[in-house]
């Protein structure tokens, strides 16, 4: 149950940042629905791989190489789910970094409970 309140939560960032950012689209809520499911799997499957792959790159750039594979992560997300559309490197790595926060910020307030 705590898996789908956050992915629904993960959805309602989706749509907060489509709205503020200008490069960012979403079609509609079942759309970011699917985005955070995406995001989710990839995540789980992809980014612990780019992450080993990459991990001399991430040591010397003391990691802010993450916020790289964070944005290939968002590409890879545009590029599955039709009626998500990230405009640009720089686009991609400010959604990452909002969304990383507001999810921060949702799930803490979801785990005080």
């Amino acid at each position: 149950m705590k898996f789908i309140l956050k992915l629904l939560l993960t959805a309602v960032a989706v749509v907060i940042l489509a709205k503020i950012l200008p490069g960012v689209t979403v079609n509609s809520y079942l759309t970011a629905v699917i985005v955070a499911l995406v995001l989710a799997v990839l995540n789980f499957l992809v980014k612990p791989l780019l992450v080993i792959l990459t991990l001399p790159v991430t040591i010397l750039t003391l990691g802010l190489f993450l916020l790289i594979i964070n944005a290939i992560i968002i590409f890879i997300a545009d590029g599955f789910v039709s009626g998500f559309d990230v405009d640009g490197w720089f686009m991609a790595i400010v959604f990452s970094l909002l969304l990383s926060l507001f999810q921060s910020v949702l799930f803490s307030l979801l785990d005080k409970d």
